[in-house]
């Protein structure tokens, strides 16, 4: 049984904030102590922290506890990130929902980056993520530098002094964290879907919903840039086949939509258009949709 045992706001600057940033954590303190660090140091606007955390045996419930700027949902058992986004969903006080995987340390400059784009779009009907860098780039929207593989090993300041001078466009197909969304699309589409729980595959089901509604503007900022040690947690669980949910419920791959609906990765060029999928991938996906139902979630 899923139990969500406590749901905390006492941050003093909830009222005031320009972000909610939503970080679920699993028994990973020293990755979390730095991710909010990180955000306490380097934010250029003042946000409200909610932390959604899973089993905290490690010590991390008593430590978020004694953060008196941090707001906390909480639940015994390991719930993964659907459930844990959407507990945590009920203390936002803002009016945009960041997800920030704990294992993510922001650079400065991060969010007034995202704040800019979203006073120039103008408008709720956006989907942003900000660019990663990682020890080895695990896809076209990240860039490849080694800062360290853990808090024990971080080189820092060399981060802080070199991560604005990597090169690298703005670019299509947000859908990872970090990602901002407007709390009103958030809850249009209903947030994260917990048939995907633990979590595999539920980023791009979440971008897809969002382009079910509607949203064409996916892009991914450059110059809001993160440091993402790089799926802390993800190798600990037994993981969902979120592969095969992905098709059963949207009738193509996830990579025929990141590819062709919203070509992440490849040079923002504004508003996406209606994708031409070849006859080739069609068929494809009707094959794959066939072997999907042989498999369950």
């Amino acid at each position: 049984m899923i139990q969500i045992q406590e749901h905390v706001i006492r941050s003093a600057v909830a009222t005031s904030a320009r972000f909610s940033i939503l970080i679920p954590t699993w028994n990973n303190l020293p990755y979390l102590q730095l991710c909010i660090a990180a955000i306490r140091r380097h934010s250029s606007f003042r946000h409200q922290i909610i932390v959604h955390i899973n089993e905290g045996r490690d010590g991390s419930l008593e430590w978020v506890k004694q953060q008196k700027d941090i707001d906390y949902t909480y639940s015994p058992q390991n719930v993964g990130v659907c459930y844990a986004l959407n507990a945590a969903r009920r203390l936002v006080q803002t009016d945009y929902i960041v997800y920030l995987n704990d294992d993510m340390y922001v650079c400065p400059e991060w969010d007034a980056v995202l704040w800019q784009e979203i006073q120039q779009i103008g408008h709720p009907y956006f989907f942003l993520s900000a660019t990663a860098i990682e020890p080895v780039a695990s896809s076209p929207c990240a860039i490849e530098a080694n800062f360290g593989s853990s808090p024990n090993d971080f080189q820092e300041e060399t981060l802080l002094s070199t991560c604005h001078q990597f090169e690298k466009a703005d670019w299509w197909g947000a859908t990872w964290p970090p990602n901002i969304v407007h709390r009103d699309i958030w809850d249009l589409v209903g947030g994260y879907s917990i048939e995907f729980s633990p979590g595999m595959y539920s980023d791009p089901d979440f971008s897809m919903k969002l382009w079910q509604a509607g949203i064409r503007y996916f892009k991914g900022l450059s110059a809001s840039r993160v440091y993402h040690f790089g799926s802390k947690s993800t190798g600990r669980i037994r993981k969902n086949k979120g592969y095969y949910t992905f098709i059963r419920k949207w009738g193509m791959t996830s990579s025929t939509f990141t590819r062709y609906y919203l070509r992440r990765g490849e040079p923002f060029k504004g508003v996406l258009q209606d994708p031409h999928i070849p006859a080739a991938i069609q068929w494809k996906n009707m094959w794959k949709k066939m072997l999907a139902s042989w498999y369950k979630a």
